[in-house]
């Protein structure tokens, strides 16, 4: 009536009721995903620790464990390192010296942990064409800010404890096969020296896998995606394998490949960590390393160091508690004493005497009374030694007249 066209009524209609539905789709999606994630939060972050009785470093390898450090504990790693490698021509780096340091801690969950990893050096830089030279450089190389958060943890069933069945007791376990598994998200802020700055902003993502074969032998991996949305943008993987040779010593066998579209790098170690304390370690390591064209190696020595105030919780029927100091759970009881401790510690209260000393009687208000039982006391025989009488003189000089 009003001279307006149906069609294209009808077309914009179509048009925005689809944008709408999008828009709404869109939004949906993302509440189901956060309601998904903070429920695996809530869920997942109090059933396991993360706290280990010793400090778990990092260090001497680059790849990251998927576990975190646990609540109440603030822990440092660092490696002060040389790196040595083969001047190519025109630009390059030949040699660099410096320390990487990584802070590591967690508030809130258990299973989420925040770190900061950097690294300050001192480069030689070469310009080699016809003639060579240097120059020398100190700044920030690497500053980044981050999270991870353990998404799963795989479980290990102990076949130590198996005590009827030799094969079962030595058996492999399979689902060892399958790793724990963390995912890392990262932001580098660009607070570094001329030679490394790429001028923006840029986040940080990897996966962390975790492999425990055994009680002595576990496998790392590490893939990362560095500096998205760049013209600098890296991919990279770290594949550790830590082996203990006994309660202090461990050792390890680690292979790092990155690439960019510029350049590719990599570099195949080993080294040795030393566990002083159960708050404190020494590592070192030596490494084979190529950048571009280039080759040489790559050593450190480094302590690892955390302040411990984790505080256990006891965990029942919903609620969580502090645990008193000076007191343990039912649980850690049962663990100290033992599979036969357990056992024969329910026979034990057999043989016990009992102690009647005490009786407690019902009074007229309903109330228990106890009245300690009088003892009944015996008299103690004593003994008289018979005396033997001595004979008068006179009597006896009488009978002999």
């Amino acid at each position: 009536m009003l001279g307006f066209d149906e069609s294209l009524i009808s077309a914009m209609f179509v048009k925005h009721s689809k944008s709408f539905y999008s828009l709404k789709l869109l939004f949906s999606t993302k509440k189901i995903a956060l309601v998904i994630f903070l429920f695996s939060i809530g869920f997942f972050g109090t059933v396991h620790a993360q706290y280990t009785e010793v400090i778990n470093s990092n260090r001497p390898g680059f790849s990251e464990s998927p576990y975190s450090v646990g609540t109440g504990v603030y822990q440092f790693e660092s490696n002060f390192f040389f790196r040595n490698t083969s001047i190519e021509p025109t630009f390059s780096r030949p040699q660099s010296f410096g320390v990487n340091f990584a802070f590591r801690t967690s508030f809130f969950l258990e299973r989420l942990e925040i770190n900061l990893t950097g690294s300050y050096q001192r480069d030689k830089v070469a310009f080699k064409n016809i003639f060579t030279s240097h120059y020398f450089d100190s700044g920030f190389s690497e500053f980044t800010i981050g999270a991870k958060y353990l998404v799963y943890q795989q479980e290990y069933k102990d076949n130590s404890k198996e005590i009827r069945s030799w094969k079962k007791r030595n058996a492999f376990d399979w689902k060892r096969v399958i790793p724990s598994v963390a995912v890392y998200a990262g932001v580098n802020p660009d607070m570094l020296s001329d030679a490394y700055k790429i001028g923006q902003f840029s986040p940080k993502a990897g996966v962390l896998l975790q492999n425990d074969f055994s009680e002595s032998f576990n496998l790392i991996t590490n893939v990362f995606y560095d500096k998205i949305g760049t013209d600098f943008s890296e991919l990279s993987y770290i594949i550790t394998a830590t082996i203990s040779l006994s309660d202090r010593w461990s050792t390890f066998f680690e292979n790092q490949g990155a690439s960019n579209k510029f350049t590719s790098k990599g570099n195949v170690g080993t080294g040795l960590a030393f566990l002083y304390s159960k708050d404190l370690q020494f590592n070192s390591s030596l490494r084979l390393i190529t950048e571009g064209k280039a080759s040489g190696f790559y050593g450190s020595f480094g302590v690892s160091y955390r302040l411990d105030r984790h505080k256990d919780k006891l965990i029942s029927d919903g609620n969580t508690d502090e645990l008193p100091e000076g007191k343990e759970t039912r649980y850690a009881k049962k663990k100290r004493k033992g599979f036969f401790g357990r056992m024969f510690g329910k026979v034990t209260g057999i043989f016990k005497k009992k102690d009647k000393s005490n009786q407690t009687k019902t009074g007229k208000n309903g109330e228990k009374e106890t009245r300690k039982k009088p003892r009944r006391v015996r008299k103690k025989k004593t003994k008289v030694k018979p005396v033997k009488k001595k004979k008068d003189d006179s009597k006896e000089e009488d009978n002999n007249e």
